[in-house]
């Protein structure tokens, strides 16, 4: 059925007349049941062809739509000896396969005649299964029951209506007395809905119901002008009480629909034919689909629901006097017309071409040259005009038909959202009226897995607990790399990190190496661990032991390593040594430098190490890079090394390197004790994919939660943002598509229109007298996905806030490595150890704080006020200045300011914070009118804060507190409409009164009734405060 639509709708698309054929007949579509489709047609009593032949023959064509041209193939035909005022093909008999049926023919001496249409396309001997000359007149009306086929019925002259049983066809029986005065039957009509209803009509214009149990009339109709001249009726095929009428009288061209329960009168009448109407037919696929064919030329196609015409199909000049739908095919119709065509049509629409041949011309050929009349003359030839050929363009339906509506549907939103509709099959009903569709929104999961694990970070970073988290990926762990990987990640959020990391890379004591400590024998400790081959844990001890063991230490073991500098050999050309020991030592490479490279070159110094080991591109050195890149905490290298060697493709594979990321992040946030701007579009890609995947798994507010790393990629953050059912639950992104601006000062007329919002024009800051830029470009933050707020900056008098480090002068040009994207900037720039006190007044640009960790690396102090000044006489210990395997020896660089001790940070001066000038903002006051909604609804604000309970609930009242400040600002500018003002007011009100499903209701009309522009910035948060309060019951 489906192949057969398509190739319908290919035809349909160039041409609405597929089929025709020149016969002069009735016709007779095969069952809906039948394949293929045949279309019956029988010589028509009372009409000639052009050829004035007088035969008469019972044909079956096969319509055939994958043939291009007009015609029709002739399966099968059978000459009969009475033309045929009524014929109808009914399924009783059909076959399994969908073929045979019967048809019945009623002819214009009264006979009434049943064939085998199976026999007719293939002998034609012996078709005729039945016949009856019950009826005394020409038989014009045929109609078989609905719900028993085997029921015909049929009307003739002087009122006979016989009920026919084609299992017993000898013996009819009649619905009940003939209706008085006796007239001719031209209508006979089962109802649709209940088999034992008969309708009858006669030309007079009055139709009588019957009741085919009781064997008598139940109620007559007609109509009280005298005009109509009945020439078709038809049920309802859904309301069992309605029926309609068609008038053939020119003064009265309508169609009348009648109600049963309402007989007094029609209960519509359909207008728009200008002469009178031949023939009507009622499609069963859909109900508001009723055909007529009328004396003016026209094929109209009404919705018998509205009395609208919604197709019309323009014929020749000829009328047709017989109009039919397709039962198999629903948008097919065939027109049988005076000028013996038979024509197939599609509702469809597409080109309707011109017909060539004219009547006039056939009429011509049947006549002889000569004078047919024996006069000797020849015939002068016929004049005849011959209109402009012309190609008409045929609309189709206005309205779809119900064939072509989906019965169900189903699309994916934004979301994880899955929208379903359904258009179920509704009983019959009495008067149809609009049905209200119910449409369903479900959310779809399938990454069931991966949201558990998402949920369970997004709780660890919002409760803190980044221990205990990094305890249970441990446990979880895999394999041995991965739980090397997270217990370097545990140790960023201990203390004493550095030795930690250590006793990770293997560079631990056993219990000898314990009790010699623990008796002060630091000499013989040293041995242990020499002979034990542990030189790094032999170099620390001999540290602790003075200068004379050092020195010892370090000869015993360049005599023992001849051909490695593996070990750790402190000298001030950390560089050349990451760059040129093997890489099977990368361990002891990395433990000397957590043990004795300077605290400015440490960050720098371990990402070469592991760049060297992802050089390598086997998945062991990639696991390797990936501990030196977490101890410098360089998340850009970490996600780079991380997506080139494991597949980050699969939402598990993204959950896996985000987890990591949000971990290490973290801990860098915990040292430096302030927020962290990452760089890396590599991992802006790899969380755009996480927050899409997220999205359409329905989890939108922690796909939200990433928009800090996505600010360029504005169109996944807008649609992040107003998806969510209660979207202003979020503070809104700053470069969403709908932002609105909101100014202290009332706008003018030209500062109303919108700003781009792809520009970003850095604005200039004042410090000490002169102007500087804050830098440009994506710097992400870590509000929403961060967790908790980190503690506020110190105030301690002489300690300026982490957030803030002084500048220092920089030469034109380039900035030095450490400052380009992608590598970690230290917390002091380049040089600044070797300057003396940086001038407040300086210029240059301002180095933000980078993605690694702060001076000194992992195991250095947080960034916070000094708990004991340091001594003055501070020396650290010397380092081990032998050269080692031939590297020359560089002097001591001299430090011009005060010693600290390595990986503690240099206290910064304060003068430039003193030297900001402090910025006044002058604000209007709200007007004493409304100061009642500020303080209801801050009053709300506090007492649902004090109430809730869970994190997600007081981090939406945070950002109310936000939203509402929008509000104010509105009212300081009087820029709300009246309509508004009364809204809030009326809000406020309930909001006292805490009847919050009154002010929920009022919320809706504000909104319903007002430009959402104007509103956006406040009114969705007002809403999401009333429901977390009727929720809180405060």
């Amino acid at each position: 059925m489906l192949i057969f639509r398509f190739i319908l709708v290919f035809c349909v698309s160039t041409r609405t007349r597929l089929h025709e054929i020149q016969r002069t007949a009735h016709q007779a579509w095969s069952p809906a049941e039948h394949h293929p489709i045949h279309l019956a047609l029988g010589t028509s009593a009372q009409q000639l062809d052009a050829s004035f032949n007088t035969t008469a023959a019972l044909e079956i064509f096969e319509v055939d739509f994958s043939d291009p041209s007009l015609e029709m193939q002739l399966r099968g035909s059978l000459p009969t000896s009475n033309r045929l005022h009524s014929i109808v093909w009914v399924n009783f008999g059909m076959g399994a396969d969908g073929t045979g049926g019967r048809l019945v023919g009623g002819s214009e001496n009264g006979t009434l005649t049943v064939y085998n249409p199976e026999v007719i396309m293939s002998s034609g001997v012996d078709a005729v299964v039945g016949q009856s000359d019950k009826h005394t007149g020409p038989i014009r009306a045929l109609d078989f029951n609905p719900f028993q086929s085997n029921l015909l019925a049929s009307g003739a002259n002087d009122s006979e209506i016989y009920i026919w049983d084609l299992n017993n066809f000898s013996s009819p029986m009649t619905p009940g007395a003939k209706s008085q005065p006796a007239e001719d039957i031209s209508v006979v009509s089962w109802n649709r809905q209940v088999q034992h209803i008969l309708a009858s009509a006669n030309p007079s214009g009055k139709a009588v119901v019957w009741d085919l149990r009781k064997n008598e009339p139940i109620i007559k109709i007609s109509d009280h002008s005298n005009r109509m001249h009945c020439s078709g009726m038809l049920w309802h095929p859904d309301v069992a009480t309605q029926l309609v009428l068609a008038s053939e009288d020119d003064r009265l061209p309508v169609i009348q629909m009648w109600d049963l329960r309402f007989a007094t009168s029609p209960l519509k009448v359909f207008e728009n034919h200008t002469r009178g109407i031949l023939s009507i037919s009622w499609s069963q696929a859909d109900s508001e689909l009723l055909l007529s064919s009328a004396k003016d030329n026209r094929i109209l196609c009404w919705n018998p629901n509205t009395g609208e015409v919604i197709y019309e199909l323009p014929t020749t000049n000829q009328w047709c006097f017989d109009v039919q739908w397709c039962p198999r095919n629903p948008a097919l119709l065939s027109a049988a017309s005076f000028d013996g065509r038979i024509t197939v049509y599609s509702v469809m629409g597409g080109s309707l071409k011109a017909q060539q041949q004219s009547t006039a011309n056939k009429i011509s050929s049947s006549f002889d040259s000569m004078d047919p009349f024996g006069t000797g003359q020849v015939l002068p030839p016929l004049q005849v005009p011959q209109p402009t050929v012309q190609d008409t363009i045929v609309p189709p339906l206005k309205k779809p038909p119900k064939w072509v509506r989906r019965p169900v549907g189903a699309s994916f939103a934004f979301g994880g959202k899955l929208i379903t509709f359904e258009n179920p099959q509704l009983p019959p009903v009495q008067s149809p009226q609009p049905v209200p569709r119910q449409v369903f929104v479900s959310q779809v999961t399938t990454e069931t897995e991966f949201l558990q694990r998402s949920r369970e970070l997004q709780a660890a970073l919002q409760s803190g607990s980044f221990n205990n988290y990094c305890q249970a990926k441990i446990h979880n762990a895999k394999s041995d790399a991965e739980k090397d990987i997270w217990k370097f990640l545990l140790v960023n959020f201990e203390d004493e990190a550095r030795v930690k990391f250590l006793r990770l890379l293997g560079f631990n004591t056993n219990g000898l190496i314990s009790q010699a400590l623990l008796v002060g024998n630091f000499e013989g400790a040293v041995d242990l661990c020499l002979n034990d081959g542990r030189y790094a844990e032999a170099i620390l001890l001999s540290i602790s032991g003075g200068e004379e063991l050092l020195k010892k230490t370090q000869q015993k073991y360049l005599s023992n390593q001849k051909n490695s500098i593996s070990m750790v050999m402190v000298t001030q050309n950390w560089r050349d040594i990451v760059q040129s020991c093997e890489l099977d030592n990368w361990k002891e490479a990395l433990a000397a430098l957590l043990t004795y490279a300077h605290p400015e070159d440490f960050a720098r110094l371990c990402d070469t190490l592991g760049g060297r080991l992802e050089h390598e591109r086997t998945e062991k050195r990639c696991l390797q890079a990936c501990l030196c890149y977490i101890c410098s905490g360089n998340i850009e290298k970490l996600v780079e090394c991380w997506a080139l060697h494991r597949d980050c493709s699969s939402p598990l594979g993204l959950e896996d390197l985000v987890e990591k990321v949000m971990m290490l992040r973290k801990s860098i946030e915990r040292l430096r004790n302030s927020e962290v701007a990452v760089q890396s579009p590599i991992l802006a890609e790899k969380l755009t994919c996480y927050a899409g995947i997220l999205a359409a798994e329905g989890s939108l507010a922690t796909a939200m939660d990433c928009d800090k790393y996505l600010l360029c990629v504005c169109t996944i953050l807008d649609r992040l943002f107003h998806a969510q059912e209660e979207a202003a639950v979020g503070q809104q992104p700053s470069n969403s598509f709908n932002r609105v601006n909101v100014s202290t000062a009332k706008p003018t007329p030209a500062a109303q229109a919108p700003a781009p919002k792809a520009q970003i024009v850095p604005q200039p800051m004042s410090i000490g007298g002169r102007s500087v830029f804050s830098p440009p470009g994506p710097s992400v933050s870590a509000a929403n996905l961060s967790g908790p707020a980190l503690p506020p900056p110190s105030s301690t008098p002489g300690v300026p806030p982490t957030s803030f480090m002084p500048s220092t002068s920089f030469p034109s040009g380039p900035m030095p490595p450490s400052s380009q994207p992608g590598a970690p900037v230290p917390m002091y720039p380049g040089g600044l150890h070797n300057q003396g006190p940086a001038n407040p007044m300086a210029s240059g640009p301002y180095v933000p704080l980078g993605s690694g960790y702060p001076q000194g690396g992992p195991g250095a102090p947080a960034v916070k006020p000094f708990s004991a000044p340091v001594p003055d006489n501070y020396t650290p210990p010397a380092p081990i200045t032998a050269p080692v395997m031939g590297f020359p020896v560089e002097a001591p660089q001299s430090h011009n300011h005060a010693q600290v001790p390595p990986g503690a940070p240099q206290e910064p001066s304060v003068q430039l914070l003193q030297q900001l000038p402090a910025e006044r903002v002058e604000q209007k006051e709200i007007p004493a009118e409304h100061m009642v909604l500020k303080s209801t609804f801050d009053s709300l604000v506090q007492r649902c804060q004090l109430a809730a309970g869970d994190p997600q609930t007081k981090r939406k009242l945070d950002d109310a507190v936000k939203r509402l400040a929008y509000l104010y600002d509105k009212l300081r500018e009087q820029s709300l409409s009246h309509n508004i003002l009364n809204g809030l007011h009326e809000i406020s009100r309930c909001v006292a009164s805490q009847n919050y499903q009154r002010g929920l209701e009022v919320h809706t009309q504000v909104v319903s009734s007002s430009n959402f522009s104007e509103i956006s910035a406040f009114m969705p948060i007002l809403k999401v405060l009333m429901t977390i309060a009727n929720k809180l019951g405060v």
